[in-house]
């Protein structure tokens, strides 16, 4: 079947088809084309979008146009897409066979995007992909949000042809999506990739090994396991320790069991460790020394004693504390999270240790406004910018008669806090004042004597 060549491209950028009603907006200040389905009479507001970078395509069932796969495209067409400006095409809210999407993947190869996204899709049955044999296409990030398709178990001859562009893929996205484990042979694919989302899928414990089995991922800088299933954070150290390029690991909203003891030695290479609202109530498990942010918020932490002397981001929010961490361990320390914690003073001299201290965010918590408390947290809101959440976070729990005061209103002055400072001297000038009178009493009766 022949077609002609603004009818491909028209295809290829927005579907446009006969029987589907629908229209496209330009927003050309981003440069963004959102369109839902095209009848022929919309093509002018098609036409105004070819000049955008970003093209989104919504909403609509394409089973009916599968025939698109055998298709015969004229080198004319194929000029026209090489002149396209586009670099990213998401799909949204869409039912695509996948020899629908096998046929518009070859088409990619012979333009400029580099980005591609699927949100909200369905893909229905199987398709060859052996036209992509050896063919590397432009697309670096590929991203998959809640979409849904066939399993991915017993594809190798298909991930083989595609083999020679997932080998040059550099991001990858796949959440929402009810991923249960990555099989081995399809991760060892993909050998240049550093970023991988995984998140919000049914990722487990049992599942970690084949998913990161050794040959896989060989080059991956970026894990995120944000709320999967996974439940034991040693487990998921050894399951992990494969990725020996690792630098940003997320596996926060995960619940995890912290065993007290354990040989599991984290990659040296890792640098942002995310393991907050995991239900941690004590991390002694070794973490990578060389670990630079680490984010334990919203757990259940009283206390945290790990040196970490590379440290320079540090989130504490929303524990148990009721002290802020000694700050020897912490020598690099620039940003400080201890918001929503039950710390009842902030020590100024500790923290005023850390000469590399950047931020400090300690407000909601339970402050003694004693003259010591309350002068010493205002104090270090002296310090221009310190504290971002200075004055409306900060509120007296005691004394009892400054409760729920602003500590900023708290009066810390050094009379009014040391009053001794006041009433000695005036002491010993009433003293000396009534030993004056005595003497100058007695002096003036010895004159009359």
């Amino acid at each position: 079947m022949h077609i002609s060549p603004l009818f491909v491209v028209i295809l290829l950028t927005g579907l446009k088809l006969s029987e589907v009603g629908g229209d496209c907006s330009f927003n050309k200040s981003q440069s963004h084309c959102t369109c839902s389905l095209l009848n022929r009479e919309n093509m002018g507001n098609l036409l105004q979008c070819f000049h955008a970078f970003v093209f989104e395509l919504r909403g609509g069932n394409l089973e009916k146009y599968a025939g698109f796969a055998s298709i015969t495209v004229e080198q004319s067409v194929l000029n026209i897409l090489q002149s396209l400006q586009v670099t990213k095409i998401i799909f949204g809210d869409l039912l695509v066979p996948e020899v629908l999407l096998a046929a518009v993947t070859k088409f990619i190869y012979y333009m400029r995007i580099t980005e591609l996204e699927f949100e909200s899709c369905t893909f229905l049955g199987n398709a060859s992909w052996f036209h992509m044999d050896r063919l590397i296409l432009p697309v670096s990030s590929l991203r998959f949000h809640n979409v849904t398709s066939t399993s991915l178990i017993d594809r190798d001859k298909d991930f083989a042809h595609l083999s020679g562009w997932l080998e040059t893929l550099q991001n990858l996205t796949v959440t929402q999506s009810q991923v249960t484990y990555i099989p081995c042979s399809i991760g060892k694919v993909f050998r240049t990739l550093r970023y991988l989302d995984v998140s919000e899928n049914h990722l487990q414990d049992q599942s970690m090994r084949p998913s990161f089995c050794q040959g896989a991922f060989p080059q991956l800088q970026v894990l995120k396991l944000h709320r999967n299933n996974l439940s034991s954070f040693h487990t998921v150290c050894e399951m992990l320790h494969n990725l020996e390029k690792l630098v940003h690991l997320d596996l926060s909203q995960n619940d995890l069991l912290a065993i007290p003891f354990s040989s599991c030695q984290w990659q040296p290479s890792l640098r942002i460790l995310n393991l907050s609202t995991t239900g941690l109530d004590h991390i002694s498990l070794p973490l990578p020394p060389s670990v630079e942010v680490l984010d334990v918020s919203s757990n259940n932490l009283h206390t945290l004693d790990l040196a970490l002397p590379f440290l320079k981001k540090l989130h504490l929010s929303n524990n148990r504390l009721h002290a802020v961490p000694s700050a020897k361990n912490y020598p690099a320390l620039e940003v400080l999270s201890l918001d929503g914690n039950l710390i009842s003073r902030l020590p100024r001299d500790q923290l005023r240790s850390l000469r590399h201290l950047q931020s400090l965010r300690a407000g909601q918590n339970l402050y003694n406004c004693s003259c010591a408390g309350a002068s010493e947290i205002q104090a270090l809101a002296s310090t221009e910018s310190l504290m971002p959440d200075w004055p409306q976070d900060y509120t007296c729990e005691s004394p009892s008669h400054y409760q729920g005061t602003l500590v900023k209103n708290v009066p810390a002055s050094v009379l009014q806090c040391n009053k001794a400072i006041v009433i000695i001297p005036v002491t010993v000038l009433l003293v000396l004042s009534c030993l004056a009178g005595i003497i100058f009493f007695a002096r003036c009766k010895a004159r009359s004597g």
